[in-house]
């Protein structure tokens, strides 16, 4: 593992930018699902007590999660993993931290009936939505209706519409030099530099491959890790890399939630994942250029 990680890191350097620009437009959206979805992300009728909705661990303005260590569920339940941010999870290689679901569709199941957050099953969802205004809703979209694959379908297609473009850094690597700071420049040549790139890179700056928690020191990692989709013993400590996009809304940080802060964050993950030190200085550059990532989330309705 740290062979490949170190060998991508040394391919990065040879090549073009490591980063891309999030589109400003995107024209492969649905409007009229995207719609629905939206109504129905926003909507608690989906859990089965009518309490949690999608947005509840996911407020879209303010980051994308909801800024707890760990989220709570129906009854008050509390989950054991740190909540994801939904926004720009399109280019994601998988669902969840662990990858257990392979698109957008699939991890929207998930929840509705997990018992610890949503906890209803979608038999009970589709009865419960039948007797609303949506069963209309549904029919003027979905030639059979109301059914799992098509509430699965219409959220999904909302979450794709949630990317966040037009950051500060996605306007520098556009050509406008001006857009960040001469610390955030500094930054983003230490985050290179130091390896950090070798694992956040690609136009979600993160969660394009799986990587082990801890190649240099020794963690725990809650919940197995992918071992709980691939039910293969070495993959028990490792998690897809998360996206750095709109990361300084996102806190706490890591699977676990540990950090409350970017600092120790970056300080500790430079130890962890790369075998490094890092000054204050160079901690404080590199966090000067992860606040650039901030995007704004784009508006596919009136786009």
């Amino acid at each position: 593992m740290k062979k490949n990680i170190f060998l991508l890191f040394f391919a990065l350097t040879l090549f073009a930018e490591p980063i891309t620009p999030i589109p400003l437009h995107v024209d492969d959206i649905d409007k009229q699902k995207a719609k629905l979805g939206k109504e129905l992300f926003f909507d608690p009728i989906l859990s089965k007590d009518g309490t949690i909705a999608c947005v509840s661990c996911h407020v879209i303005d303010d980051g994308g999660d909801d800024n707890l260590k760990f989220s709570f569920g129906i009854g008050g339940q509390k989950g054991n993993i740190n909540s994801p941010t939904v926004l720009n999870a399109r280019y994601n290689i998988a669902q969840f931290w662990d990858g257990r679901a392979k698109d957008l569709k699939e991890q929207v199941k998930g929840p509705i009936e997990n018992p610890v957050e949503m906890g209803n099953s979608f038999s009970n969802l589709i009865k419960t939505l039948k007797k609303t205004s949506y069963k209309d809703k549904f029919a003027s979209i979905y030639s059979d209706g109301i059914t799992k694959e098509n509430i699965a379908d219409a959220i999904a297609e909302y979450e794709k519409t949630l990317i966040t473009p037009n950051s500060s850094f996605d306007k520098f690597l556009r050509g406008d030099k001006t857009a960040i700071s001469n610390k955030a420049k500094k930054g983003y040549e230490l985050f290179k530099s130091k390896g950090c790139i070798a694992c956040h890179n690609g136009i979600n700056i993160g969660s394009n491959l799986y990587a082990k928690v801890g190649l240099f020191k020794d963690v725990n990692v809650t919940g197995n890790g992918r071992y709980n989709a691939t039910k293969d013993i070495e993959d028990k400590n490792i998690l897809k890399v998360p996206t750095l996009r709109n990361i300084a809304k996102t806190a706490p940080y890591m699977h676990d939630g540990v950090y409350d802060n970017l600092k120790d964050t970056v300080r500790t993950m430079v130890d962890i994942q790369l075998g490094g030190i890092i000054d204050d200085d160079e901690l404080e550059s590199i966090v000067e250029f992860l606040k650039t990532l901030d995007g704004e989330v784009y508006d596919f309705e009136n786009n």
